[in-house]
């Protein structure tokens, strides 16, 4: 039978598990990822479908259709040689384009010291930008410092 110091410290232990991120446990990724702001023009289809990439990989997305989208992406900072159709912001980083779910969540997890991941134009095979019938063309995704500087971060 416990005592009733007992049964208070456990119940404060595991009170206190609850309150530790499941990473520090190495449990993996959160329950739910960063919420993620998107800007893209109303009638883009590509955008929309990339959206909902990201949405199946688990993020939560608030979308602003915004025309024209170039007053935006000055604001935020995208360096205009890695523009694509759409910008969005995540926990503090910029994501240019149809970059894929699996690069955002390892910026994310990695914290690399630039502003953010693009994937500049528009290359078939992307995601928002299969084709049926079209083959996927090679593309890089490629991080990106305040400056302007280019780094590849993931190759496909």
């Amino acid at each position: 039978m416990l005592d009733r110091r007992s049964f208070l410290g456990r119940v404060a232990g595991v009170l206190a598990l609850g309150l530790v991120p499941r990473r520090a446990w190495g449990l993996g990724e959160p329950a739910s990822a960063p919420l993620m702001t998107v800007y893209k023009s109303k009638s883009c289809g590509c955008c929309a479908k990339w959206v909902d990439h990201v949405k199946a990989a688990g993020f939560r997305t608030v979308v602003h259709d915004r025309d024209p989208l170039d007053p935006v992406k000055d604001q935020l900072g995208v360096p205009k040689h890695v523009r694509s159709c759409h910008t969005a912001q995540a926990d503090g980083y910029l994501i240019e384009g149809h970059v894929p779910a699996a690069d955002i969540k390892r910026l994310l997890r990695e914290r690399p010291k630039v502003i953010g991941l693009a994937v500049p134009g528009m290359p078939v095979g992307t995601p928002g930008m299969d084709q049926p019938g079209a083959p996927a063309e090679p593309y890089h995704v490629v991080a990106f410092r305040k400056g302007g500087e280019t780094s590849v971060f993931a190759k496909y």
